[in-house]
């Protein structure tokens, strides 16, 4: 899914084609899902005869300047993706649009023609982006409730390592969450923590100095190395993870090295046993345990691309039991076993039906909350009528 040098490539092709140009039409799709909070027609209206002064990103997020406002502001979601008739803008899986397609794609949620002629599409297939119409998008959730941006605002090497100190947090899921450093999400976490041989459950409180101070330095080369080739996947360095992180279990390497998957801060996730090891106590710990791994409680570790929230600690004990996967399968959440059989899918559709999965359980609990409460109003009812029986019949 796009993370920060997917939104970033996005920002710049507009920055360079579309700033100083007047929007002359635009199409708005009639999805309350993805358009929130505004009609098409609203939402057209107010973009009509603007200039586009500006482009700006913090996180996964971007929004527009326009010469007055409401801003446009897009959250990019699972799928979301800017495209620029005629200009080649960052393309990543699942995006939905080739050169071969119609155009606007019937998966565009906003669609903008400029006064020279040129044509931009906001599109979204999985439809877990949101767009919005804001009067200062960056003072205004949920750009406003961001930490700072791992690109344009990096902490120094002090400020990062006194901050990871104080978080009893597996580091995988601290990296993830957005209110914490915004702009990385599951691939770029994978990736910084094999850069830096660090394991994805290690608490960030336990890091050293060094691997703290060698986080830091990966974060920052990562991210600007993505940037640097535009987002185009195909250029990244032959020595990242990142090639073979949709590899089947058993079947990924790097620099022939065997990738292992766990999940860790509610996502699947790529790691090199060999070079990322568990230190301390919670190597010691991990090394005490059976191999076979005990069943564990049903429960999952919710986690979304758009609304990271900060993880409760870490149980270290249910850290050690998680280190070595079970062979032949990925694990996806906690408590939940995959058929070992089962046709194995990209990793990122993994971290799609987990996001997917924990928005069905919340809608579950949320009709299980009014089920009990219906429950509840019926007894108090059937009691206080059965109050009222016994009162007529002591008179």
């Amino acid at each position: 899914m796009p993370e920060l040098p997917e939104v970033e490539a996005a920002r710049r092709a507009i920055e360079e084609h579309c700033v100083g140009k007047m929007i002359r039409k635009s199409v708005i799709a009639d999805d309350s899902k993805v358009i929130d909070g505004v009609s098409p027609s609203d939402f057209e209206a107010a973009l009509l005869g603007k200039t586009i002064l500006a482009a700006h990103r913090k996180g996964k997020n971007l929004w527009l300047q326009l010469d007055s406002p409401p801003f446009p502001s897009f959250q990019f979601g699972m799928a979301g993706a800017i495209y620029i008739k005629g200009v080649a803008v960052t393309k990543y899986k699942r995006s939905a649009v080739k050169d071969t397609d119609e155009w606007p794609s019937k998966y565009s949620k906003v669609y903008i023609h400029l006064d020279d002629g040129l044509e931009l599409s906001f599109t979204d297939k999985r439809r877990f982006a949101r767009v919005r119409l804001l009067k200062d998008p960056a003072s205004m959730p949920p750009i406003s409730e961001l930490g700072p941006d791992a690109l344009m605002e990096p902490m120094t090497v002090d400020e990062f390592c006194e901050s990871l100190s104080k978080k009893k947090t597996a580091i995988k899921a601290l990296l993830l969450d957005q209110s914490y450093i915004s702009g990385i999400g599951n691939w770029v976490a994978d990736e910084v923590l094999y850069q830096a041989n660090i394991h994805p459950l290690q608490l960030a409180s336990s890091l050293s100095r060094e691997s703290c101070a060698s986080l830091h330095k990966c974060i920052k080369e990562v991210i600007e190395k993505a940037i640097e080739v535009g987002a185009d996947s195909s250029q990244y360095p032959n020595n990242w993870i990142f090639h073979s992180r949709e590899k089947k279990p058993g079947k990924a390497f790097v620099d022939g090295k065997k990738i292992e998957f766990i999940t860790a801060g509610g996502r699947t996730t790529a790691f090199v046993p060999d070079l990322q090891k568990l230190s301390g106590k919670q190597a010691a710990k991990a090394a005490s345990k059976p191999r076979k791994q005990r069943s564990r409680k049903k429960g999952r570790q919710g986690d979304s691309d758009d609304d990271d929230a900060d993880e409760p600690e870490i149980d270290e004990d249910k850290i050690a039991e998680s280190v070595k996967p079970k062979k032949g399968m990925k694990l996806r959440g906690q408590g939940k076993k995959v058929p070992a059989k089962r046709k194995s899918k990209e990793s990122d559709d993994d971290d799609d039906s987990s996001e997917e999965n924990d928005a069905e359980d919340e809608k579950k609990m949320t009709n299980s909350k009014h089920f009990k409460a219906e429950k509840t109003n019926k007894k108090n009812v059937q009691t206080g009528r059965s109050s009222k029986n016994l009162k007529k019949n002591a008179k």
